[in-house]
């Protein structure tokens, strides 16, 4: 009986291997056809999921309902497994190169408790060849067991959109890989368990991984162009906007907007694959331009508020901002590589008073990761006031709100342009 079989028996258990956003709701949803086994090396999270609570604040207690999975941070209990999920975070370090250190140190896990026939299949964006080269090789060292011949590996990139109740797991096609020809459709036939939109069969790992890369590349280059044709349109007082819509008529235009990119995927990467690039001894000149492009665009934000602020005739040492949002993206709470932190520091190079609120952040994890908290409630009149993530909170509210706390001179700014077409007398700019 192959593995595929006994999972559907409930003969052998999946363990998921990292419960963030991407691995949880993997592990509810094989969770409700066979045993799930959800590690996490984070004993409060796991605490907090074995009462139902999403430490993530992606899922709601019923999503915990009908499951059979055990929550747990011991080693020991993956031992019961036989298909292995890898879903760690793969971040970049200060010098914008690839941290694979969780990603190792999750193969490491599984390698201490690898036993033979059993599949290993890894979901976090790695560049083209990571599984093979370094994930592989740790799973050998540790089990003492051979690769393709005692157990078997894949990858199948995540595609979860944090925030998104749309395109949710099940409604996403999920491309899939093998080693061989025998594990590419066990796992293949595994995932679509789970997938009701399909599974896309890529040819290698390697193609599997190079997919994935490059879903976030392109939409980081496209973004990137657009946002420097907002900085040349702004120099022209020409609504980059307006000129969106308009070229928009045209049927093969392609719909992207301004705005900050941050956030653990668009923003990150990239990274991933200039990285591999530059081993192979190629300098990879649109991607790296884009990167650019886009991580230079808080200090743009921030330098153009305080310029309009002091045009205002309030001299920035004197002024009142305040930021609305401090996520990377609307409605979650995840606050990871927010660009919104760039423009509140080039704010502050200004010597200015700059308050925040948001209300899905956390303002201890904040204080923590960028110094600097939320405040309780805005108070006061403030010299601009910056709509930063459009929190649909935020999308509820009109002139008259921000009339009512902006000085008399005081800009509005709207980075995504949420309110463009409904401000009409305050002084407003948006990218």
């Amino acid at each position: 009986m192959k593995i595929y079989d006994k999972l559907i028996a409930k003969e052998e258990k999946i363990a998921v291997v990292g419960l963030g956003y991407v691995g949880l709701p993997i592990a509810l949803e094989f969770a409700k056809i066979t045993n799930v086994i959800g590690f996490d090396i984070n004993r409060d999270r796991v605490s907090m999921m074995k009462n139902k609570i999403d430490p993530s604040n992606e899922l709601v207690s019923s999503d915990f309902d009908n499951c059979s999975i055990e929550f747990t941070h011991t080693i020991e209990d993956l031992k019961e497994a036989k298909f292995f999920i890898v879903a760690v975070p793969t971040p970049i370090d200060q010098s914008k190169e690839p941290n694979i250190k969780p990603l190792i140190s999750a193969s490491e896990t599984v390698g201490k408790v690898l036993k033979k026939g059993d599949y290993v299949v890894y979901e976090s964006t790695v560049y083209p060849g990571c599984t093979e080269d370094d994930c592989i090789p740790v799973l050998e060292k540790l089990s003492g067991l051979k690769f393709i011949k005692d157990f078997k590996v894949g990858y199948s990139p995540e595609r979860i959109n944090p925030g998104d109740k749309v395109h949710t797991l099940s409604s996403i096609v999920k491309v899939s890989s093998g080693c061989d020809e025998l594990s590419s459709e066990e796992i293949a036939k595994t995932y679509e368990l789970v997938v009701s939109a399909g599974v896309h069969r890529a040819s290698s790992i390697k193609v599997a991984e190079a997919a994935k890369i490059i879903e976030n590349t392109q939409r980081d280059v496209n973004i990137a162009l657009i946002n420097e044709l907002s900085v040349i349109f702004n120099r022209m007082n020409i609504n980059t906007y307006e000129v969106l819509e308009a070229a928009g008529t045209k049927w093969n235009f392609l719909n992207f907007r301004p705005g900050l990119v941050g956030g653990h995927c668009i923003g990150v990467d990239p990274y991933y694959l200039t990285h591999k690039a530059k081993e192979l001894g190629y300098h990879a000149q649109i991607i790296n331009s884009g990167r650019a492009v886009n991580d230079s665009m808080g200090a743009y934000v921030g330098r153009t508020v305080a310029k309009k602020v002091i045009a205002s005739g309030t001299p920035m040492q004197e002024a009142r901002v305040l930021v609305m949002g401090a996520t990377f993206k609307e409605d979650v709470s995840d606050i990871r590589n927010s660009k919104v932190v760039d423009v509140i520091n080039e704010l502050k190079s200004f010597s200015c008073h700059v308050e925040v609120v948001d209300p899905h952040a956390n303002s201890d994890e904040l204080m923590e990761e960028y110094g600097f908290d939320l405040v309780a409630k805005t108070s006061g009149i403030y010299h601009s006031v910056i709509v930063a993530v459009n929190h649909q909170e935020y999308t509820l509210l009109d002139e008259n709100y921000f009339s009512s706390i902006l000085s008399e001179k005081g800009v509005l700014v709207d980075l995504k342009g949420i309110f463009r077409n409904k401000i009409q007398k305050l002084n407003y700019w948006t990218l």
